[in-house]
């Protein structure tokens, strides 16, 4: 900045001192010319100085105002930005209050719920009691009172109000614990058979022993061969309307009959343990390959949804986490279809799915096993006790049959002294 000032201020003054030295006829002389030239520098070199202080001073001046200007908007900025803070801290804890608020409800909720939800049922229970006492009380301040049916009502309404009481928290926890607890419903409005004694009247004890006198007469069960005693029970076994309970148990050994065909030994979890598989069904295992299997025979028009899904994902977790090391496949077998967001939910937690796996009759359901400590060669019908703690290992020469002929055949005897599920 200063040498272009500076520049121009000795070029102006150059030619002012040109111009004067030509009027005045002073240029002929050498010391003129240097004279001239020092002295232009100089005041050229002034003026330079005078035009940039001039300028630095303006600029000062102007970065003093501009500064001004910055802390007025700061200032104006930090009070914003202030009441922006203050009002988010003030939404912040008005926000963290209702969720507080909110998460003691829903945990009360959840009190309620897993209790039969007893505060509700106790205000209805005082409603009730309000509309109970008017009619006492009518019978007692009427024209001609009843002090003694005031007194029946009065026990009678506390003990309707009881049974009430009780019923409704029974339905409410039977809701609740098929909510955590799907498989459940499963078993809901069935009845398991029981055993009917009249059938065993008269047959002996020995007779009584073998689960065939459930689908036999006492003179077809005393006068068949065995060949054709077996065979015929077993038919009727399979020709006789299934219970849900039972239905559900064959789809169980049909699914495990598969693997076992194909190596696998299986565990039924599901018929050996009950309620307290946890909805793990079948624990599959060949060689390194784990697969925990749940079965659900359901009619066609039934739909599986999330839940069954979300427990059956949690008891699977369960396993891997007893079982560390061991890689654990999930598979989800049913007669039915998902719902499409139980569909998603089994893909982002890695679970396979076998949808509208039909239940095949024909397979066979004979179990020819080899004992492991003497040799004995047994052949056991589905009806039969041990049936689904007996293993069925092929590289050993054991193997699933059709016919009782077949098993014999093969120098296998029937399964006897076990009495059988009693149940269809």
């Amino acid at each position: 900045m200063f040498f272009k000032k500076w520049l121009g201020c000795f070029i102006l003054d150059a030619i002012v001192f040109l111009i004067g030295s030509f009027l005045t006829g002073l240029f002929r002389y050498e010391v003129v010319w240097y004279l001239g030239a020092y002295v232009v520098t100089i005041i050229a070199a002034w003026q330079a100085s005078n035009d940039v202080s001039a300028e630095l001073s303006r600029l000062r001046d102007r970065a003093v105002e501009e500064k001004l200007k910055a802390e007025k908007v700061a200032d104006a900025t930090g009070e914003a930005a202030k009441q922006v803070v203050l009002s988010a801290q003030g939404e912040a804890k008005k926000a963290i209050a209702a969720a507080i608020e909110e998460a003691n409800k829903w945990k009360q909720s959840l009190i309620e719920k897993s209790k039969g939800f007893p505060t509700l049922l106790k205000a209805i229970d005082h409603y009730e009691a309000l509309r109970d006492n008017k009619v006492e009380h009518y019978l007692i301040s009427k024209p001609y009172p009843s002090l003694k049916g005031s007194q029946v009502v009065k026990e009678e309404s506390q003990r309707r109000r009881k049974a009430e009481y009780e019923t409704k928290r029974a339905q409410a926890l039977v809701e609740y614990y098929e909510s955590i607890a799907p498989f459940l419903l499963d078993f809901k409005d069935e009845i398991i058979d029981s055993v009917d004694d009249e059938k065993y009247r008269d047959y002996d004890e020995e007779e009584r022993l073998d689960p065939a006198t459930l689908y036999l007469a006492k003179e077809e069960f005393r006068a068949l061969p065995s060949v054709e005693r077996n065979q015929k029970a077993l038919d009727r076994f399979w020709a006789r309307p299934k219970s849900k309970w039972m239905l559900g148990k064959l789809y169980e050994r049909y699914v495990g009959y598969l693997y076992e065909s194909d190596g696998y030994s299986v565990e039924y979890e599901g018929i050996i343990k009950g309620y307290e598989d946890l909805g793990r069904d079948l624990i599959c295992q060949k060689g390194n390959d784990l697969v925990v299997i749940q079965c659900k025979n359901w009619a066609q028009f039934k739909t599986i949804h999330e839940k069954h899904i979300f427990q059956f994902f949690g008891t699977v977790f369960q396993y891997r986490d007893q079982n560390p090391g061991k890689k654990v496949r999930a598979i989800f077998y049913t007669t039915t279809k998902l719902s499409d967001l139980a569909r998603r939910f089994s893909q982002e937690l890695g679970i396979e799915l076998k949808e509208n796996f039909k239940f095949e009759r024909a397979y066979p359901s004979i179990k020819c096993n080899i004992s492991q400590t003497n040799g004995t060669r047994i052949y056991h019908l589905p009806f039969d006790q041990q049936y689904d703690t007996c293993k069925i290992e092929k590289e050993k020469g054991e193997f699933y049959c059709s016919t009782v002929r077949e098993a014999e055949d093969n120098g296998f005897r029937r399964a006897f002294r076990y009495r059988g599920i009693g149940s269809v």
